[in-house]
């Protein structure tokens, strides 16, 4: 135990000054480069508005945009406002019990209007609540609610589950059950259908259970938990009230507690033709294994729709027992570019190829 609140004590360091990051130590496939695109403290979801503005949540109490090499504070005194949507000019934000609406927000970076309340009824439950959102191809508000536990069996009907609505609110109810807490989804773009990454749960072991890669193509499907892990893994707890073959199992088997959060399919063109279509994930890094695992992004490759492969893109955010950095969440740009939020280090930074000239970072508020 000794060892282990060493290792806290080191996940939980102050990040480097944002002259001192240490980029060159990140290490990504040859002819890729990463750079600093913005200062953003706690950076944690990306959204990317229509005229270029990148919306930023956090799990503290702000919200930020990153637009023109300025950095604005859209709002503050929220309930970690961690998950960020653009649709029709309006910026969503998810706090832990509800969902914002700040309408017609790109023309108003500087002088932000008081947000909307588009839906107010989620659990209040810190534990796992803070939340990732997106518009799916459908034009609904996909919106998780994590277990409010480590493991444990919560009402089903509003936990451990994706919920989706339409952008006024309404026609709210429940697409997936069975996700423990989910901080990542996305589309793929051939087929419309989503996919989810999901953290494992805790205190199984270093090794077990693995977080997940899951896909749900259709509303109504089942992914274990709280009964069963991965691909077929039986909770010591509470696997005995239910077979595995009755849900439906992880797509693809990620690192064990390696906290897989934003993942994004990559449509663009900038690299190499080998990635499109392919899955990024955004490992946030374990903070209760020895030796920790993540603090990186990951790549799945699939092949007629199906995950044949998963590794290592980028690392180098763990020194050893020391991590400088934690990747929260990937975006792609217009240019094909991929950004990467870091809550540890308060930064988002770019992927691009080597020699382009890169983005001039942010400026922090003042």
């Amino acid at each position: 135990m000794r060892l282990l609140a060493i290792l806290l004590l080191a996940l939980a360091a102050p990040p480097a000054a944002a002259a001192d990051l240490p980029l060159d130590k990140i290490r990504l496939p040859p002819g890729f480069a990463i750079s600093l695109y913005a200062r953003v403290p706690g950076a944690r979801s990306l959204a990317l508005g229509d005229k270029g503005t990148l919306f930023v949540g956090t799990r503290g109490d702000k919200v930020y945009a990153v637009s023109g090499g300025k950095l604005h504070v859209l709002a503050s005194g929220l309930q970690s406002p961690n998950g960020v949507a653009f649709r029709n000019g309006a910026l969503y934000v998810a706090e832990i019990s509800r969902v914002l609406r700040f309408d017609g927000i790109e023309s108003r970076l500087a002088s932000p209007p008081a947000p909307q309340v588009v839906y107010d009824r989620f659990p209040s439950d810190g534990h796992h609540g803070w939340k990732f959102i997106r518009f799916g191809p459908d034009g609904l508000l996909y919106v998780p609610v994590g277990a409010p536990c480590n493991i444990c069996e919560p009402d089903p009907a509003r936990y451990a589950a994706i919920f989706r609505m339409r952008p006024d609110g309404g026609g709210f109810e429940q697409y997936a059950r069975g996700v423990r807490n989910t901080v990542g989804f996305d589309w793929a773009p051939q087929t419309g259908e989503l996919w989810f990454t999901d953290n494992g749960r805790d205190w199984l072991g270093n090794d077990t259970p693995p977080d997940e890669l899951n896909h749900a193509p259709k509303p109504g499907m089942h992914f274990g938990y709280p009964y069963c892990h991965g691909q077929g893994l039986r909770d010591p707890e509470f696997g005995g009230k239910h077979g595995c073959g009755e849900f439906t199992p992880a797509a693809m088997a990620l690192g064990p507690h390696v906290a897989a959060l934003g993942m994004r399919f990559y449509t663009g063109s900038l690299f190499p033709a080998g990635y499109r279509n392919q899955i990024f994930i955004a490992e946030h890094g374990s903070w209760n294994r020895l030796p920790p695992l993540g603090y990186r992004i990951t790549l799945v490759r699939l092949r007629d729709g199906k995950p044949v492969s998963y590794e290592t893109f980028a690392d180098g955010w763990l020194q050893g027992l020391n991590a400088w950095g934690r990747p929260v969440d990937l975006q792609q740009m217009p240019d094909g570019a991929l950004l990467v939020s870091d809550d540890k280090a308060g930064a988002i930074y770019r992927i691009g190829l080597a020699n382009p000239a890169s983005p001039k970072p942010a400026r922090e508020p003042q």
